[in-house]
């Protein structure tokens, strides 16, 4: 449960939901670049009957003209996990490239990887060194670059946040949608964000929100998410940038 749980709070997916409302001048920054580097430590608690504390970071490097790198660890004395996703950005519209994943529990591990093939609109699955191919529409993202996407679509003005994702085999839609502004206390200070509400799965019970902060190149500086047994909670600790 360890590791589901550290993947929900921060893989962004799991990522999101986001009402529409115009836009102050805050958000009119400059629209026409990509997300800037940056590295991002997060602080995370985990409660079922018992409290679990957990520190996560997260990286975004360009590793050449548009080859860019999303990556995220975390760890404690219990489980590890990281996961990393490559891709090409064009007009602003993430384009993943390969996607892996791996986890360890009490020196159990776990690990798949990801290869898109945008020629033929497929993506190689590897699972326990069990490879196979699930066709993919187009602007499929991975279960990690789904966060830059929504972060990138915030800093265009976007108001539709629907996005198809592979993952375990599948291709499954996330929907989200944007809730009104708020000033929040973070490590960083007081902070004006942009909340948002995940909206696909209300159905299950589940409530998932988050808080992107414009002033931060629209990052994500908190996450909540509740269920009717367990809940977890995301708060950004620092960021860097190179």
């Amino acid at each position: 449960m360890v590791p589901q749980t550290i993947r929900t709070l921060f893989v962004p997916l799991v990522l999101m939901s986001f009402s529409v409302f115009s836009f102050s001048a805050e958000a009119d920054q400059d629209k026409a670049s990509f997300l800037a580097p940056y590295s991002a430590t997060y602080s995370t608690v985990w409660k079922k009957g018992i409290s679990l504390k957990v520190e996560g970071k997260q990286t975004l490097s360009k590793k050449s003209a548009n080859l860019w790198e999303f990556k995220f660890t975390a760890d404690n004395f219990i489980a590890s996990l990281s996961e990393t996703s490559t891709f090409l950005v064009k007009d602003h519209q993430i384009i993943p490239q390969q996607y892996h994943y791996e986890s360890k529990v009490f020196g159990k591990k776990k690990s798949a990887d990801l290869t898109f093939d945008w020629k033929n609109n497929q993506v190689l699955n590897d699972i326990k060194d069990k490879p196979w191919y699930l066709s993919v529409p187009p602007k499929t993202l991975d279960k990690l670059s789904i966060q830059l996407q929504v972060r990138q679509d915030l800093k265009q003005g976007k108001n539709e946040f629907d996005y198809s994702i592979a993952d375990g085999g599948y291709i499954k839609n996330w929907r989200f949608q944007r809730e009104k502004r708020e000033t929040i206390t973070t490590a960083l200070g007081k902070v004006s964000t942009i909340k948002m509400t995940r909206i696909d799965n209300l159905e299950s019970g589940k409530r998932t929100y988050f808080w992107f902060a414009p002033k931060f190149d629209y990052l994500l500086v908190k996450l909540e998410h509740k269920t009717d047994s367990e809940s977890y909670r995301l708060d950004v600790d620092k960021v860097s940038y190179p």
